[in-house]
């Protein structure tokens, strides 16, 4: 069990996991911040709350069997475009036998678009969902370089089903019978992998049995709503997200709320105080797909901010398992 006296800086040091340490906060150097040198119970206490050793000891076993890191571009294609470089899927195995029969879970951390937060949203959630029998693929994909980032982000994903597809037998999954989860930017993304013209259709994949966004951003046009200054919402252009200015993406299967038509069912997550991304979003997700008969289930918490995460200790603590159970009774109306 790894040791709550710790520095983070020591626990990422360790070899084991080389591969994906750097990866912890993609694309943030946090050897810079304060919270390299603070051990885990004083990071719990001061900044992150969540379960981090939980999601350490995961990820050290799944390091330990040597079938854990599996990156989804090659040498040549990343010297192509260099955005693709440690653009990856870490695999954690539920020790539950009877995992191999169910939906694994393609799980998406958040970070902005900008950084991938793996230490908060990936392995620590990863870990409570293997506890509830579920096969976990956390996906660490590209947030810099170039214009319409989104697309490029749907190409990690398309690469990474069909990664697993190559190696279902090696992971003892179906390969096209999944679940997706993400948070926040991830929390998007997931989303957009449902649009149509965007995500897993585009791409001739089959699509998620369900998905579960958590305190997720989905709509250009709430932020045009909420924003003090028109041109805070519409600056010239934002080539490298959408590759269009956000006034042309809220008209484009960009804007979520307008675009869901044929998603699978949704369990959506967030906290009442979330300042950053505001639950509006989580209830406009949720009111369009009830306008469209599509099983939902909506829980605002009435406490916390943005980024629970595996929610241990707080008021959402236990999301995951109501997610998953939830998704399971909808399995067993339809028998």
């Amino acid at each position: 069990m790894t040791d709550m006296n710790l520095k983070l800086s020591e626990v990422l040091g360790d070899p084991r996991i080389r591969l994906i340490a750097a990866d912890a906060i993609r694309k943030k150097d946090i050897s810079e911040d304060e919270i390299w040198n603070k051990t885990l119970a004083r990071l719990r206490e001061d900044h992150f709350g969540g379960d981090l050793r939980h999601g350490f000891d995961r990820l050290f076993a799944a390091a330990e069997s040597g079938k854990w890191y599996y990156p989804l571009y090659s040498g040549a294609e990343c010297r192509e475009n260099p955005p693709r470089e440690g653009t990856n899927l870490v695999w954690f195995p539920s020790p539950d036998p009877g995992a191999a029969e169910r939906p694994y879970i393609l799980l998406v951390p958040g970070g902005g678009f900008v950084n991938v937060w793996n230490l908060t949203e990936g392995w620590p959630v990863a870990a409570q969902f293997n506890d509830l029998g579920y096969n976990v693929f956390i996906l660490t994909y590209q947030v810099e370089g170039g214009p319409c980032r989104l697309d490029r982000e749907m190409e990690d994903f398309a690469r990474a089903i069909s990664l697993i597809r190559s190696r279902e037998k090696e992971f003892g999954v179906r390969w096209d019978s999944y679940i997706t989860c993400g948070f926040s930017a991830g929390g998007y993304l997931i989303c957009l992998w449902n649009v149509a013209e965007k995500g897993h259709t585009a791409f001739g994949l089959p699509g998620p049995r369900a998905s579960f966004p958590v305190y997720p951003w989905v709509s250009l046009k709430l932020d045009a709503e909420n924003a003090d200054d028109e041109d805070d919402f519409d600056p010239e252009s934002d080539d490298e997200l959408f590759g269009c200015t956000p006034k042309e993406a809220a008209e484009s299967p960009f804007e979520i709320p307008d675009h869901v038509r044929g998603f699978p069912p949704c369990a959506v997550f967030a906290a009442a105080e979330d300042t950053l991304v505001i639950p509006e979003h989580s209830r406009r997700l949720a009111a369009a797909l009830e306008k469209h008969g599509i099983p939902c289930r909506l829980e605002i918490g009435p406490t916390g901010g943005h980024g629970f995460a595996d929610a241990t200790g707080m008021c959402m603590a236990g999301w995951t398992e109501r997610a998953v159970r939830w998704y399971e009774s909808l399995q067993r109306h339809q028998e």
